[in-house]
């Protein structure tokens, strides 16, 4: 062992020739101290007296048939303290597919994942200094504000009565340059997201919606670029945790942004996917490892005409070989005004596909008794929106989703036609067997629990408040 070189494990295969292998390892031994080797399988051109551990120079773990070898992986990394996985390995044995699990399943375990011509490291995840819940999704637009405000919600009675004892920090590709913190309980509306708009701020950013439709402290961050494995290339959440410092929290929400990963150590993470994106966003490429660090997985619009039944049992059997253990959730999301608008004419304005635009005015009439006038699904496409907007001209409400375009465009066109505005939540609804209930408070549970953990294992004075 060379307490100067990276401890690591090697993947290696049976199409090699093993003194090929052996050659290799001891070259790379100027970069890496090999401490055992995972065994992936093939045969072509081993021998009875070199296909194992003393033929390679260092111990090869073999799994046994019912082993996945991305659980292997892991063990391995756990018992040797390996900081990279180097693979050694080609196909026909390890296709592009399975590749793509083994690196995932090397940044899980916190190890870097070396091939010969790629690198991923793993998320530098900062232990934040009370409870933590990360919401991280599989890309855009797949709802995970609409979740962390319900969350939110749900934990009012998991947290100490009064302002800022839940928090959520945000990051977002339109965040302020200087972390902002927002006090969601004191009410914000309109006229304060109108004001921040004019001050040049994106106040349709996540923590600005968390913070009006969710009713607690915000603090927002912002983010540039985005890497496979979640790390974003630029970002100023670093000093929006530093915020966290000054106030009496007791749970931090942290928020992802497309498919980026909060750097903070989660001590439960909830990941949300849509169940209209490509398979292999979710259950393939390195949506696997964000599948590997979850505790539950929210899959939305599982329904027609973006999700049939069997697309969502498909995807629950994808996500079943990667971890039989993780909890489904297959939800759709709802408006929810969060104002009266029964009997009144409504122009709504929202993010969602066209496609699902005629089912989401039918719940305003049926279940909200708005008479929807008009309807937009070009929030997010301002040159677009502006047909929606001329449309809208025959409503006396016009309601909209807090996102893109809602307040510098939508808010301000409002106010210039004398027209009342009112802003819509996403409500998560579970459906196909899934159950949402309760979700809150497990997963505070869990965090409160593996943060007390955390506190056990800390040298003095490293984790937790002064």
């Amino acid at each position: 062992m060379d307490a100067g070189l990276p401890p690591a494990v090697a993947l290696i295969d049976g199409e090699h020739y093993p003194p090929v292998v052996r050659a290799a390892l001891e070259r790379l031994a100027a970069r890496f101290d090999f401490r055992a080797a995972l065994f992936l399988g093939g045969s072509e051109k081993l021998r009875d007296d070199c296909g194992d551990g003393p033929g390679y120079g260092l111990p090869v773990r073999r799994p046994d048939e019912h082993e996945a070898h991305m659980v292997a992986l892991m063990q391995l990394v756990s018992e040797t303290g390996a900081q990279c996985v180097v693979d050694l390995s080609d196909e026909p044995v390890v296709g592009y597919r399975e590749r793509f699990r083994l690196a995932s399943a090397a940044l899980a375990a916190g190890a870097r994942y070396v091939g010969a011509d790629v690198e991923l490291r793993p998320l530098q995840r900062t232990p934040l200094p009370l409870p933590t819940v990360a919401v991280i999704g599989t890309g855009k637009r797949v709802g995970k504000t609409a979740l962390t405000g319900f969350l939110a919600r749900g934990l009012a009675d998991e947290v100490s009565p009064g302002p800022d004892h839940l928090v959520i920090v945000a990051m977002g590709r339109g965040g302020p340059a200087e972390p902002e913190l927002i006090r969601g309980g004191e009410g914000i509306g309109a006229a304060e997201l109108l004001a921040a708009s004019r001050r040049g701020r994106h106040a349709a950013s996540d923590h600005y919606e968390d913070a009006a439709l969710a009713g607690v402290t915000t603090i927002g961050s912002r983010r540039c670029g985005g890497g496979l494995a979640g790390s974003a290339f630029d970002t100023t959440i670093d000093r929006a945790f530093a915020l966290l410092d000054a106030l009496p929290a007791e749970l931090v929400i942290v928020e992802g942004s497309g498919s980026v990963i909060p750097p903070a150590h989660a001590d439960a993470t909830v990941c949300v996917a849509a169940a209209d994106q490509p398979l292999d966003y979710i259950a393939g490429y390195l949506g696997t490892y964000r599948l590997l660090i979850s505790d539950t997985v929210v899959l939305s619009m599982c329904e027609p005409p973006s999700a049939d039944a069997g697309r969502v049992e498909s995807l629950r059997a994808e996500i079943a070989q990667i971890r039989p253990d993780l909890t489904v959730i297959p939800t759709v999301f709802r408006p929810r005004p969060l104002g009266d608008v029964a009997g009144r004419r409504v122009a709504y304005f929202t993010t969602a596909a066209e496609r699902s635009l005629d089912l989401l005015t039918r719940h305003l009439s049926e279940v909200h008794g708005a008479e929807v006038v008009a309807a937009t699904a070009a929030l997010a496409s301002r040159p677009a929106l502006q047909d929606g907007l001329r449309r809208a001209a025959a409503a006396d409400v016009w309601l909209t989703e807090i996102k893109a375009a809602a307040v510098d465009v939508v808010a301000e066109a409002a106010v210039a036609a004398g027209k009342e505005l009112l802003f819509c939540d996403n409500e998560p609804v579970a459906v196909h067997g899934g159950e949402l209930a309760g979700l809150s408070g497990s997963l505070a549970g869990l965090a409160r629990r593996r943060f007390a953990g955390r506190l056990e294992r800390a040298p003095a004075g490293g984790t937790g408040r002064s």
